[in-house]
Parts: C-alpha cells; structure tokens; sequence
C-alpha cells in the first residue's frame, strides 16, 4: 500500500543539497590550498638547491 499524506524526502531536500554542496566545495578548497602549498614549497626548496 502507498502511503496516504504528503511524499515522504521532499521537504528537506533541497536544504540537504544545499548542504551537501557546500560540504563538497569545501573540501576541494581545502585540497587546492594544500596542492597550492606544496606547490609553492616545492618551487621554495628547488630554488634553495640551484644557489
């Protein structure tokens, strides 16, 4: 049997999405700063070695 009432998952999913979205943007960012780190670090310690 179908449930009777309003459809069950539709009221908080968009605020989930939302949610998740903001969740997943700030994981990449936290991956580009490291990446961008030892990028730099990198650069830092190869400029070190040709002196």
């Amino acid at each position: 049997m179908a449930k009777a009432g309003s459809d069950k998952n539709t009221k908080n999913k968009s605020k989930h999405t939302k949610l998740m979205g903001r969740k997943k943007n700030k994981i990449k960012e936290k991956e580009q700063a490291h990446k961008d780190r030892l990028k730099a670090l990198k650069e830092q310690i190869k400029a070190q070695k040709e002196e």
